[in-house]
C-alpha cells in the first residue's frame, strides 16, 4: 500500500513539473476519429520510475484529442506475464475519466510476453468498425519483447497501424520490423528523462493516420445541398474554398470562401436531379492539407401540390390540405369542388402560404371532386385531384315525452324518422337500494317507439340517441320530476 501511495504522489509531482515546461491545451482536437489501443510495456524489466514516466506521457500525449464513439476512442492493454486489459476502447468518453485512469494504471512486474498480449489487441482492434482508422502504439524498452513477428505482420495485414516507442535499449531490429512504415514518424528510440521531446511529432503522426478526412452530404433537396467535414483549421488560422459544379459543366463552377472555423455549408440554387461534384481545401500558412472531395445527386424535383388529403368530413363540410408549401415559388392556389357527375363547380382562390381550406355549405350524403391547383412563379401550373364524400344528414328524434305510470316507474315516447336507423340508445340513472342510484342504459330496436322504465332515481335525466351504421346521432333528453303531493313524474 505504501509503496502504491508513493507511486500516485510521484505522478502527480511529474505531472504538475511536466505542465510548467510544456503547455498542452484543453481538448481541441476535434478533427480525427479512429481507435488507439495503447500496448503497455509493464514487465519487471520496466522500473517503477520508466513506467510512470511512460504513463505520464501518455496522458499528455492524449489530452487534446476528443474522446468517444464518432471520435478518438482509446484502450491500454498491459504486457506482462498474462495480458491484462486495462480498460477497453468504448469504456472513456471525456479527458476526465481517461486521464484519471491513466495516473491510477498499477505496475504489473513479472515477465514481457508481448505475444500473448498481441494476441488479445488483435481481437479488440478487429473486433471494432471497420471503417474507422486504427493504431497501436507500444510502448516498451525493447527487452526481449519475443516472437512478435508474426502477429505484428498479421496485425498490419488488417489495417492496423503500428508506432512503437522504445526507451533507447530495445532491440531495435525487432521493432524496426514490428512498425508500420515510415520509421521516421513511426518509430521512436528516446531516453525516458527526454521523452517529452518526442510527444508533439508522435502525436501529429497519430492525427495524419486518424485525421477523419470526409466531405460528407448531411442533408440533400432538390435545389440544395448542405456539406459538413471535421474543422482542421481555427478561426485565426487560415480558411476554406469550397468549389462546386455539375459533372456535366452545364453551368460555371461556383466557389465559396468561409472561415478555418466552419465545419459546414449549404450549397444553394442546384438543378434538381442533378449529380453534382464538390471539393474543400484547407488553406493554412502552418501546413498543407489535403483536398477533400464528394459526389452527391440533388433529389427530383417537387412541385406543389406533391398531395392532397381531406378531414373534418361532415354532412356540409370537408376540409381539403395539401403540401409542400413552397412560398418562394408559388404565386397562389385554387380549389374547385363540385358534386359527381355534373354538379356545379365552385372556386376558392387562395394566397400562397395557405395549404387548407374549409369547404362549406356542401350537400349531404354526396361525392365530391376536389381540385387544388398552383399558379408556380415560372408561370407552370401544377393541379392533382381527390374525391371526398360528405357525412349523410342524420335525421333528429322529435317529442320526447316523460309519462308517470307507477312509483319510480316512466313511460317514455318519442318519434323519428325510422329511415338509416339502426337502433336507439337509452341511458337514465336508476335508484338502488340504500338511496343510492347508478347509471344505466339499454338498447333498443329501430322499430321502438316507447318503453318503461323502473327505478327511476328523482331528477333523473333520461336521454334518447338514434344509432346510425356511422355511430350516434344527435339525442333528445328530459328531466324526471316527482311532485309532493303525489307519485306522478313530468
Amino acid at each position: 500500500m505504501q509503496a502504491f501511495l508513493f507511486r500516485c504522489v510521484f505522478l502527480w509531482a511529474l505531472l504538475a513539473r511536466s505542465n510548467m515546461q510544456i503547455a498542452v491545451p484543453d481538448t481541441v482536437l476535434n478533427c480525427c476519429e479512429g481507435d488507439i489501443l495503447l500496448l503497455l510495456d509493464s514487465s519487471g524489466s520496466i522500473a517503477n520510475y520508466e513506467f510512470s514516466r511512460l504513463l505520464l506521457f501518455t496522458a499528455e500525449l492524449l489530452r487534446p484529442f476528443s474522446l468517444g464513439r464518432g471520435h478518438v476512442r482509446v484502450g491500454l492493454l498491459q504486457v506482462g506475464t498474462n495480458p491484462n486489459l486495462e480498460f477497453g476502447l468504448d469504456v472513456h468518453s471525456s479527458q476526465e475519466s481517461l486521464q484519471k485512469a491513466l495516473l491510477s494504471v498499477s505496475h504489473l512486474q513479472g515477465d514481457t510476453n508481448t505475444a500473448a498480449a498481441l494476441r488479445v489487441a488483435e481481437g479488440l482492434l478487429t473486433e471494432t468498425e471497420m471503417n474507422v482508422p486504427k493504431v497501436l502504439l507500444w510502448l516498451t524498452d525493447g527487452v526481449q519483447p519475443g516472437d512478435v513477428d508474426k502477429p505484428m505482420t498479421e496485425l498490419k495485414a488488417q489495417g492496423v497501424f503500428v508506432l512503437i516507442v522504445s526507451t533507447v535499449h530495445g532491440n531495435y531490429q525487432v521493432l524496426q520490423r514490428a512498425v508500420t512504415p515510415p520509421l521516421e514518424s513511426h518509430l521512436y528510440s528516446v531516453d525516458i528523462d527526454n521523452i517529452n521531446i518526442i510527444a508533439e511529432d508522435l502525436r501529429e503522426a497519430i492525427i495524419k493516420i486518424i485525421r477523419a478526412e470526409r466531405l460528407s452530404v448531411v442533408h440533400l433537396t432538390s435545389h440544395s445541398a448542405v456539406l459538413q467535414w471535421r474543422p482542421v483549421l481555427r478561426a485565426d488560422s487560415g480558411y476554406y474554398e469550397v468549389r462546386y459544379n455539375s459533372i456535366l459543366k452545364t453551368e460555371p463552377e461556383s466557389r465559396r470562401t468561409l472561415s478555418g472555423g466552419s465545419s459546414w455549408v449549404e450549397l444553394t440554387n442546384l438543378q434538381p436531379d442533378t449529380t453534382y461534384t464538390a471539393s474543400l481545401r484547407p488553406e493554412s500558412n502552418q501546413r498543407l492539407f489535403d483536398t477533400l472531395s464528394v459526389d452527391f445527386t440533388t433529389l427530383p424535383d417537387v412541385l406543389s401540390p406533391a398531395v392532397v388529403s381531406v378531414s373534418d368530413s361532415g354532412p356540409h363540410q370537408i376540409r381539403v390540405s395539401w403540401g409542400p408549401l413552397q412560398l418562394a415559388r408559388v404565386q397562389r392556389y385554387t380549389v374547385e369542388y363540385g358534386v359527381i357527375p355534373s354538379g356545379h363547380v365552385q372556386t376558392v382562390t387562395l394566397h400562397s402560404q395557405k395549404n387548407s381550406t374549409l369547404l362549406t355549405g356542401l350537400e349531404p350524403g354526396a361525392e365530391y371532386l376536389v381540385t387544388v391547383s398552383a399558379l408556380h412563379m415560372n408561370g407552370r401550373e401544377i393541379a392533382m385531384s381527390v374525391r371526398a364524400c360528405t357525412q349523410e344528414a342524420l335525421p333528429a328524434l322529435a317529442d320526447l315525452q316523460l309519462t308517470p305510470v307507477e312509483h319510480q316507474e316512466v313511460q317514455v315516447a318519442w318519434q323519428a324518422h325510422q329511415e338509416g336507423l339502426k337502433g336507439y340508445w337509452l341511458s337514465w340513472e336508476r335508484k338502488n337500494s340504500h338511496s343510492s342510484s347508478s347509471k344505466s342504459s339499454v338498447y333498443l330496436p329501430p322499430t321502438s317507439r316507447s318503453t318503461r322504465l323502473t327505478h327511476v332515481a328523482p331528477s333523473s335525466r333520461v336521454c334518447l340517441s338514434p344509432v346510425y351504421s356511422s355511430g350516434l346521432g344527435d339525442g333528445l333528453c328530459c328531466t324526471a320530476e316527482s311532485h309532493k303531493d303525489s307519485s306522478q313524474w313530468g
